[in-house]
């Protein structure tokens, strides 16, 4: 059965496309050449452009985000280089987590059982400490959960609880992380009452 799909409207309003052909530029001349440490620089550069990036967050020259205004860094947070932050949908980073080295956080898809395939997207929120290990796929409405760890190449369809390590392609629990309470007295025990 063949779809045709060549006629299918945008979903995105002219303004939209106006942002994105504007930020495009800025990012070209001004965000990717920039150097490694300013990171000052370029956080008011997402700045300028809607986004909501909280002090000392490290967005690296090299990560390439779709719309700035639907992005949020939490302090000290981290995109490092080579992520792809696809938001369409908002996408929420939490204060101290790290997305790291070629990772995709991916806020959208299309709905394949529409024969035009519309757009469909859902916010991603990555918890306060967590972490998105090299190359990993988060996909769409996916929660990862405070001082979850998501493994290297891993793929997230569903949402992950906090203070859990998860790997695999699609990402299955591994463990819960044990933080040595000696080295951060300040970090609240971690439950094992709520094993998934």
């Amino acid at each position: 059965m063949f779809l045709e799909v060549s006629e299918r409207p945008s979903e995105h309003s002219w303004r939209n496309k106006l942002g994105r052909v504007a930020w495009g530029i800025v990012w070209v001349l001004l965000y990717r050449p920039s150097p490694k440490p300013f990171h000052f620089w370029r956080r008011s550069l997402l700045r300028l452009f809607g986004a909501k990036v909280g002090k000392g967050a490290h967005p690296h020259p090299s990560a390439r985000i779709w719309a700035p205004w639907n992005l949020e860094l939490g302090a000290h947070s981290c995109l490092a280089w080579g992520v792809d932050c696809y938001c369409v949908a908002p996408i929420r980073i939490g204060a101290h987590a790290t997305v790291s080295q070629y990772s995709h956080l991916c806020s959208a898809s299309h709905d394949v059982d529409r024969p035009n395939m519309p757009l469909i997207s859902e916010p991603i929120t990555i918890g306060a400490g967590a972490w998105v290990a090299a190359g990993a796929f988060v996909g769409p409405g996916v929660t990862i959960g405070e001082g979850a760890v998501v493994g290297a190449r891993s793929t997230v369809f569903r949402d992950v609880e906090p203070w859990t390590i998860v790997a695999g392609n699609p990402a299955k629990f591994l463990r819960f992380r044990r933080i040595e309470q000696k080295h951060y007295p300040l970090i609240t025990p971690i439950s094992r009452t709520n094993t998934p």
